[in-house]
């Protein structure tokens, strides 16, 4: 069974940071792009950032120049390192495993963001 497991998650001020992990197989994290959904209330899931695995990015528009989505190899793990939060960036956020062309998709359990004073 496939397992991505998230952490990271929590509370933090407007203009905070967090930074959120997800640790999976190694054998699924050589074959898959990995990535970031966010799901708000009320909202559709929407993309915020992936990472394929040669190390191309791409990130939602209202993200650009405040997240950066990383992963280290040798640990099986994607990081998304988010700063200058938001109050609009409040969601629970999912991890991804896409394969490409095949399109198999596995998500991660979620983890909530909030952004609040």
């Amino acid at each position: 069974q496939v397992q991505l497991v998230e952490s990271g998650g929590g509370l933090v001020q407007p203009g905070g940071s967090l930074r959120l992990s997800c640790t999976t197989s190694r054998s699924i994290f050589s074959l898959y792009s990995m990535g970031w959904y966010r799901q708000a209330p009320g909202k559709q899931r929407e993309l915020v950032a992936a990472i394929t695995s040669g190390g191309g990015r791409n990130y939602a528009d209202s993200v650009k120049g405040r997240f950066i989505i990383s992963r280290d190899n040798a640990e099986n793990t994607v990081y998304l390192e988010m700063t200058s939060l938001k109050p609009e960036d409040t969601a629970v956020y999912y991890c991804n495993a896409k394969r490409p062309y095949f399109g198999t998709m596995y998500w991660g359990q979620g983890t909530q963001v909030t952004v609040s004073s």
